[in-house]
């Protein structure tokens, strides 16, 4: 049967080893989101530049005519209204823009598709009486773009899929954190004070100055 000196030497080796660890696996992504999250309180004050490109071309004769006999069934309603897949071809061979699985609004005029992307946006259309191509695309920085990755805007699946494994990174550490300020209190007076602090001010400021 092990001592109680022993249980306290087992636990504490686990739980500074799931604390460092998961600290680790945190770190970085931890300085991005505390860093834009300065940028985003303060996103009035930051001065932004934004830039704007613009190119212009003509559809190929073959793809303009599969997207006028494509554009009634694409216009309905629980249809596909992607580009097909010669057209997003096209485009990146072309024109080096990214298409894929980009929802389109088809009509009997025209294609627009809306391709917003963190720090900036823009959009294509394509004319279905002439094969006129315009497109137009806005960024707005480097600050606009970590303040979008941060917020998780329109960053995508692979994006989304880390932010979760990032927040479930944090709560191990601040759990693990937690037991090993518990553990470690009696030979720090100020601990639970400090936790306390950390949950006493947020709430006074949230009673008396948010309304």
């Amino acid at each position: 049967m092990s001592t109680p000196q022993q249980q306290r030497a087992f636990w504490l080796r686990h739980l500074h080893n799931w604390h460092w660890i998961s600290s680790a696996i945190c770190l970085i992504a931890m300085i991005l989101f505390a860093a834009t999250g300065f940028t985003l309180n303060h996103a009035a004050d930051i001065e932004a530049s934004p830039k704007t490109s613009q190119k212009t071309g003509q559809v190929p004769a073959s793809l303009l005519q599969q997207l006028n006999a494509e554009v009634t069934q694409r216009s309905q309603k629980n249809v596909d209204t992607s580009l097909p897949a010669s057209m997003v071809q096209w485009l990146e061979t072309q024109h080096h823009i990214d298409a894929a699985n980009k929802a389109a609004e088809w009509s009997p005029e025209e294609i627009y598709v809306a391709l917003p992307r963190p720090g900036g946006d823009a959009w294509l259309r394509v004319n279905l009486e002439d094969g006129a191509l315009e497109y137009e695309k806005t960024e707005r920085g480097v600050i606009a773009y970590l303040n979008d990755l941060h917020k998780g805007r329109n960053t995508g699946k692979a994006w989304s899929w880390f932010i979760d494994i990032f927040a479930l990174a944090c709560l191990i550490f601040c759990i693990t954190g937690l037991f090993l300020l518990k553990m470690h209190a009696s030979n720090r007076r100020l601990t639970w004070p400090l936790v306390v602090a950390g949950l006493v001010v947020p709430m006074i400021l949230s009673i008396m100055f948010i309304h």
